[in-house]
């Protein structure tokens, strides 16, 4: 700190800062030059925002004997919410789209008019409809906040400036601007006001400092980052006392990547499971949105699952949340349940939705059932209708406490400090009362939402040596060494973002810096030549490219010499590991294998699996790798296959024979395809409740009626048979292993031959049974397994208007439309049909001894499409493997 300026405030001056960084920045160099100094105590230095100035010099009048006149102050989510009210009951408002969005928009456009004297000159420049539109809001904002007696943060330095010369206002003797890169036309008024009043106030900032300035290019954003954060962490190492700042203008864009590579770079291990959270020696200003804490995220998942609809993965985030009663005691049973309710829930439910499919699972979530039930309670008693924001923040906070929230485990300094942040805003949505009437429940937390994400957070960390700013937040700030990122051709000087509500002219004539391209060089220019004597060693970076984007050093960084910048190489955790290797070859194709007669789950479809790759069945089979099922609207092709099934097979267990279906009537044949419609339709419900709801369900009853009719109708083509069997469950031996397996059908041709069918909704080819590997195995694996004397497999294929048999058959008068596999196109692969069982025989048998013998090798029947929708791609490293990936993947 400057010699001069600490012996003024020793002396009784204040002073005001830009923003709250540079004021805590200044109060410690201030307590530093005291220690030196050697003083065991002193007083606490006058040092703080301008805006925390003016909001002092309002309270003393506030609670002064003056305050009858003086208008009450906005909270910003009040202001926010009186311009929305406004701007919804204008013309206008009636063709907006995002009123929160253009209301966030005037009230910056009010702000900056007053902060730059702007509103008296409006008039003298043309407007257009924009314009017009926030001339007629900023009146009607006026007209109201004057009629209540209110004002805002806008206009409180103009309503603080006229009390300054009472007597019971705190005023220092004198007063320093420190830092201040333009003092706007509002602040210069609060100044003169403050000097009328007897205060001498001037202004000062840090004196420049000479040394090491270079410039450095980059691969990357992503190296230039990297690179930072290992010089900031090789100076940190060289002088632990050291202050060391990274200024990133656009730091919201990149804050995410600079906290990842920072810290890996920091501490390697900082992101291992189960490792203490670590103290990082590093600070970045910009805070997050309130709302994308895991806690405050939960709270609103809850509060949107208590209203009308959900998307069911936002439910599924709540369920596995840690801030609910019971998370920890049930942390298991509830991924369980989660699982479960994927395969049977809606992409979008309800609270009540959600409990009447938990009433059917037996996971045994007690504490979640009792809470969430207790939910839909209280919902029905404090969530409907309009109240206004107190009365909706209390039920809110009702709510949340009847489902437990924050949770049974105890919160860590982090979580803690995020609570009482959301326990602040909810706070001050309940001050709402006096701009906002009565709402509803749906409005209420959108609202407190936006709020939320309105509130830049972070949690509060001890003084850290490193200080990661915006290229604003540097301003008057001193350094011991510094670098700058970003700055490009095409970044520095940044892009001027005028005001749309403001005539573009005026906002250039004011001096506005973002008003114009002018105005963002000038003050670019101001922000380079301070970065450049605030520290003895200052870097200034850019990045070569992005993506196919070539960058250039921005003109107003090239007179700063080009240097190659020695850094040390610092080993990332990846590396560490890697480094420690020591690597054994051996073959992965062999896994313990099974004992003698041994019997899996799965069914067929662990043959099937074997067959496309063995690695697959191993993964499936016997580690029960699966990907989680993704909620579905309505049934899927599988559960509408499932229910025609189900509707063949009970009409079948009716009718028996051909001759029977020849002999019903056509009205007997409807009544009956009807009742084993609905009771197909009964049984699905009770596995997925929330599906076939209302007239649905007799949709879908007409659609599986006219779907069967349509199919016995090929049936009629057929000579005289028997159907033996429905959705009969066999036991099958074959290769060692033993598989549980579920026939569709089996027929038996009056002459005494048999058929075994199996339905198919969608496409079959009898070329899919065939083949050392085959893709379709399960009819084959009937027929050796279980129906050794079948005459014919078939693919009944039951789809609208596509009616028909894809079969092979050792007969040509065995089905319709199906000739003697001696004259089929696949006579080339075998000559006859006993050719083909035998075939089959061997080849089954060797797939199934495969599996038993645990050969568990990568090998795809046919790369890529084999695995195009495998779940288990990661688990095997396909793409590590091969040369070439997936063609939907590269591009």
């Amino acid at each position: 700190m400057r010699p001069d300026l600490a012996q003024r405030i020793e002396a009784g001056c204040a002073v005001v800062t830009p923003n709250r960084r540079l004021a805590a920045h200044l109060k410690h160099d201030y307590d530093a030059w005291q220690m030196q100094a050697g003083k065991p105590a002193w007083p606490t230095a006058d040092i703080l925002p301008l805006s925390a100035f003016v909001e002092r010099a309002y309270g003393d009048a506030l609670y002064s004997g003056h305050a009858a006149g003086l208008p009450l102050l906005l909270a910003p989510a009040e202001e926010q919410a009186l311009w929305e009210s406004i701007i919804r009951d204008s013309d206008a408002g009636g063709i907006l789209l995002a009123i929160p969005e253009a209301a966030a928009l005037a009230r910056e456009a009010w702000q900056l008019a007053h902060a730059w004297g702007l509103l008296p000159r409006l008039g003298k420049f043309p407007l257009n409809e924009d314009g017009k539109a926030f001339q007629h809001w900023a009146q009607r904002y006026e007209s109201i906040t004057r009629r209540e007696r209110q004002t805002d943060g806008a206009r409180l330095a103009e309503v603080a400036a006229s009390r300054l010369a009472l007597p019971e206002i705190r005023k220092p003797p004198c007063l320093v601007h420190y830092g201040f890169d333009f003092v706007m036309p509002q602040q210069a008024a609060f100044f003169q006001a403050l000097a009328a009043a007897g205060c001498d106030v001037s202004g000062a900032g840090p004196q420049p400092r000479g040394g090491e300035r270079l410039r450095v290019a980059c691969v990357d954003s992503a190296e230039e980052i990297r690179r930072a954060a290992a010089w900031a962490r090789a100076r940190l190492e060289a002088n632990a006392a050291a202050r060391i700042g990274v200024v990133v203008p656009g730091l919201a864009q990149h804050r995410k990547a600079i906290q990842r590579i920072f810290s890996a770079v920091m501490e390697p291990d900082y992101a291992l499971p189960g490792r203490r959270r670590p103290a990082l020696p590093f600070n970045i200003s910009l805070g997050e949105a309130l709302n994308s804490y895991p806690l405050v995220s939960a709270a609103f998942l809850a509060l949107e699952l208590a209203g009308r609809e959900i998307d069911f993965e936002r439910a599924s985030r709540l369920i596995r949340s840690p801030f609910l009663a019971g998370a920890e005691s049930e942390l298991a049973r509830r991924a369980r349940l989660d699982a479960w309710l994927r395969a049977r829930a809606e992409p979008v439910v309800t609270l009540d939705r959600l409990l009447a499919l938990m009433a059917h699972e037996d996971a045994g979530c007690p504490a979640l059932a009792q809470r969430l039930a207790a939910l839909a309670e209280f919902r029905k008693a404090r969530l409907f209708g309009g109240q206004p924001p107190s009365a909706w923040a209390r039920a809110i906070f009702e709510a949340l406490t009847v489902i437990g929230f924050p949770g049974e485990r105890g919160l860590d300094s982090a979580e803690f400090q995020t609570l009482a942040k959301w326990h602040e805003v909810v706070a001050n949505f309940a001050a709402l009362d006096r701009v906002l009437p009565r709402t509803g429940y749906t409005d209420a937390v959108s609202r407190l939402r936006r709020m939320a994400a309105d509130a830049l957070f972070q949690p509060e960390t001890p003084d850290v040596p490193i200080q990661v700013l915006g290229e604003l937040e540097a301003t008057g700030m001193e350094f011991d060494h510094l670098w700058v990122l970003g700055l490009s051709d095409e970044t520095w000087p940044r892009a001027p973002r005028p005001n749309p509500f403001l005539p573009a002219d005026l906002q250039r004539a004011a001096g506005v810096p973002q008003g114009s391209a002018a105005g963002m060089l000038d003050l670019a220019r101001r922000l380079t030549g301070e970065w450049l004597s605030c520290a003895g060693e200052v870097v200034l970076s850019h990045p070569l490219r992005e993506d196919d984007r070539e960058f250039k050093p921005s003109p107003l960084i090239v007179a700063v010499p080009e240097r190659t910048l020695a850094l040390p190489d610092y080993a990332s955790y990846r590396g560490a590991v890697h480094d420690l290797r020591e690597i054994d070859h051996s073959a992965d194709v062999q896994v313990p294998p099974l004992g003698a007669a041994a019997a899996v789950g799965g069914g067929t479809a662990v043959i099937r699996d074997q067959a496309a790759c063995p690695f697959r069945a191993f993964a499936f089979h016997r580690l029960g790798a699966a990907s989680l099922e993704a909620p579905h609207a309505g049934l899927d092709a599988m559960e509408r296959g499932a229910l025609v099934h189900r509707v063949l097979a009970l009409a079948w267990a009716q009718l028996k024979t051909k001759g029977a279906l020849d002999a019903i009537v056509d009205a007997d044949l409807d009544a009956l395809l009807a009742r084993a419609a609905e009771e197909a339709v009964v049984r699905i419900r009770r596995e997925r409740p929330t599906v076939l709801s209302g007239r649905f369900a007799g949709i879908e009853r007409r659609r599986l009626a006219r779907l069967a009719r349509e199919w016995l109708e090929q049936e009629k083509r057929r000579g005289g048979f028997t159907v033996l069997a429905t959705e009969d469950k066999r036991r099958i031996e074959i290769g060692g292993l033993t598989l549980n397996a579920r026939l569709d059908r089996v027929d038996q041709t009056d002459d005494g031959r048999r058929i075994v069918i199996d339905y198919k909704t969608g496409k079959a080819s009898p070329g899919a049974m065939l083949g050392e590997r085959p893709d379709e195995p399960q009819l084959p694996l009937y027929v050796v397994g279980a129906e050794p004397d079948a005459s014919a497999v078939a693919f009944a294929l039951v789809k609208a208007g596509e009616m028909g048999y894809a079969a092979l058959a050792r007969d040509d008068d065995l089905l319709p439309d199906t000739k003697a596999f001696s004259a089929s196109r696949y006579r080339d692969r075998q000559g006859s049909w006993q050719e083909v069982v035998a075939a089959w025989r061997a080849d089954l048998a060797r797939i199934a001894a495969g599996f038993v013998a645990g050969e568990a090798a990568v090998d795809p029947k046919r790369y890529p499409n084999t695995c195009r929708y495998c779940d288990v791609k990661p688990f095997c490293r396909i793409y590590e493997r091969l040369d070439n990936a997936l063609d939907e993947d590269a591009e």
